[in-house]
């Protein structure tokens, strides 16, 4: 990944450049497999229904060079190519491109507001806003340094600055800030659980609840080392922890911790698909139990940004210029 390495390293502090996907895998050895995992008592209804083993139901399909950032519109999934300054949008039902669109430089987050996809361009300091029927750029806007991972709340897109130690709330029908909310020491990643905004902060260890209406701070809460990708379950956060190759529940309301649990490998970016979590990581795709049991795992790496399109999990194989899907 030598033009990850040359372009996060203009933009990021070492923090940042240590979350890009392939960094940590290249100096470890291969992690040891979950307890259990592969070996564990088998469901007697997938017997019943012949899916007990653990079958390679992956495909694979072309992107742009080190893609990042997956995102769901609803009908098509959309990619951020960090290495070539474009977006593909490929249909999910058979993973057909159906176009690849010019954006700023080193596009890292893509997010959907409804009708428009938004893009980072970290090298740019800007957001783009691409109309999700066709394509089309709409406009680019300004934010904070090294913008990372995005979240829609509704009316706003959220955009952590991983260099200001803000986010950044832009309003979504014209692309006006709204104004920018201090975080927690290189933020990297936000979510929204349908009141509130959340922000993992990549150097500190932590995540910051902010009120999305009006950008108070409603609380810091530890979590694991290198916290990057969060997904919402519909109670609780889910908090990829690189560093330690955990993944922290938090219970949306309060923050309160309910429980850190290992996975195989370094966690970076999060999905739940309606029962069970996802986490992409460096060497292995990991899908948990909303009690944090390791249910399966396929190995894969590096993995960076994942998605759920109603039927799939969707990855991006940063390495290898890919998409999965499974």
């Amino acid at each position: 990944m030598k033009k990850t390495i040359r372009g996060i390293s203009l933009l990021l502090t070492a923090s940042l450049f240590l979350a890009l996907p392939g960094q940590a895998q290249k100096a470890a050895s291969e992690p040891t497999q979950p307890a259990g995992a592969g070996t564990a008592p088998l469901d007697p209804l997938k017997v019943a229904l012949l899916k007990w083993y653990q079958a390679n139901q992956t495909t694979d399909f072309a992107v742009g060079s080190e893609p990042l950032g997956v995102v769901f519109d609803g009908a098509d999934i959309w990619v951020a190519n960090f290495g070539a300054a474009t977006v593909s949008k490929l249909r999910t039902s058979d993973g057909a491109l159906l176009g690849t669109f010019k954006v700023g430089n080193e596009p890292y987050g893509v997010t959907f507001d409804g009708a428009h996809i938004w893009v980072s361009n970290q090298l740019d300091n800007t957001i783009s806003k691409l109309r999700a029927s066709d394509g089309t750029n709409l406009g680019t806007f300004n934010v904070g340094r090294a913008p990372c991972w995005m979240a829609f709340d509704g009316q706003n897109i959220w955009v952590p600055n991983g260099l200001d130690n803000t986010v950044s709330k832009v309003r979504a029908s014209d692309g006006k800030t709204l104004g920018a909310f201090a975080t927690g020491s290189s933020p990297i990643a936000a979510a929204f659980d349908g009141t509130n905004l959340w922000v993992t902060n990549y150097g500190a260890g932590t995540v910051t609840k902010l009120r999305a209406s009006d950008g108070t701070l409603l609380g810091t809460f530890a979590v694991g080392s290198n916290p990057v990708g969060m997904a919402f379950d519909g109670t609780s956060m889910w908090v990829a922890n690189r560093g330690s190759t955990t993944v922290t529940k938090l219970r949306a309301s309060d923050g309160s911790v309910l429980g850190n649990f290992t996975v195989p490998s370094g966690g970076y970016g999060a999905a739940f698909d309606g029962t069970n979590i996802w986490l992409s990581g460096d060497t292995i795709i990991t899908e948990l139990s909303t009690s944090g049991k390791v249910i399966n795992y396929v190995s894969r790496f590096p993995t960076s940004g994942i998605a759920f399109d109603g039927a799939n999990i969707w990855a991006s194989g940063t390495d290898a210029n890919l998409v999965y899907k499974f």
